[in-house]
Order: structure tokens, then sequence, then C-alpha cells
């Protein structure tokens, strides 16, 4: 399997079939998908479609979203990484958006911001990619920190499914000039 990004705590690598448990436990939780549409899966099936959806990405994209494992641990944590966008939102098609998404038990020690920061380095230096861009439900702060802390800058405000979102973006010209995390 395919190493993308490593960082200090983490590596980021490809989605496999046995990281259905993880991404079963992550799924399955309601307030993971509290701002992504309420929609947890309910199934091993789901996450096994989920999982193969996402390695098909990587034959036709190039990329697409990545496992994070903690290194201390070797275990599964989450998913982040950049994912090629052929659909409509905010007026933008065929773009790379930044995302992430981590087990509960995992929030709050520095894992998405580490992740993310690792998935925009990558889709500058590897896929030298002009703009990276994000999306965010205006009322989840936490993910907006993290899209903030690695240098995303909102741009403008858009209804998506009837919630507001932030749409963030940040160009290889402002990526240079960030801070290293």
């Amino acid at each position: 399997m395919k190493i993308f990004a490593e960082t200090e705590r983490l590596i980021l690598r490809e989605i496999v079939a046995a990281d259905k448990y993880g991404m079963y436990e992550l799924d399955t939780d309601p307030l993971v998908h509290k701002y992504l549409g309420n929609q947890p899966v309910t199934s091993m099936e789901q996450v096994e479609e989920a999982i193969e959806f996402i390695r098909n990405q990587y034959v036709t994209n190039g990329t697409g979203r990545l496992a994070i494992v903690e290194k201390e641990t070797s275990s599964f944590i989450g998913w982040a990484g950049l994912k090629l966008m052929k659909v409509n939102y905010n007026n933008h098609v065929n773009y790379y958006d930044v995302g992430y998404r981590l087990i509960r038990k995992y929030w709050g020690k520095g894992f998405a911001t580490e992740a993310a920061k690792a998935s925009l380095d990558y889709g500058f230096e590897s896929l030298n990619l002009d703009t990276i861009y994000a999306i965010a439900d205006v009322k989840n702060t936490a993910s907006r920190s993290v899209l903030e802390k690695i240098g995303l800058r909102c741009t403008a405000q858009f209804d998506l499914e009837g919630d507001e979102h932030d749409w963030f973006e940040i160009t290889r010209e402002e990526w240079k000039t960030t801070d290293s995390l």
C-alpha cells in the first residue's frame, strides 16, 4: 500500500479493505456526521462500498481520501486528504477539496490539523496544484478552525442543501508563505 504523506505523529496512506472496522466506527457515529447531513452509515456493506469508491478515485483521479494512521499505535484514526470534486459546489467544478474526518476519541489532539496540513503539502508539492479548496458548515467551528490554522481563508458563504457553508481556499503562493506547523 502506498504512503502519500508522513508527519511527526501520522502516516497518510491508501485506504484499504482492512480499514473497514475503523471506517465503520468513524461513520456510524452521529456526532461525526452532525455537520455532514446527519446520515451515518448503518451497515458494514455501506463502509465496504465507500472504501471501494475511494480506491477507485486513486486510479481515476490519482488521489483521494487517505487513511490516517497514528504512528505510536499503528491505529486507523480517520481519513484526510484531497478529493477531486466533479460536482458543482459554489460555482466550482473539477477542483481539489481538502477534507478530514476523525474517530471521535481522537478529536482535540491536533491530528486533523496535522493531517490536513500534510494533505496541502502533498497537493502543492506532489500534484503541483495551483489552488486547493474546502467547505465547512458555518456552525462547525472546529472544522473551520482547522482550515484557518493551515492557512485557508474563507472567501464566500453559500447554501448547500439548506445549510449555510463557508467556502475556503488557498493558493500555492499563499501556502508558500504559511508558517510550518
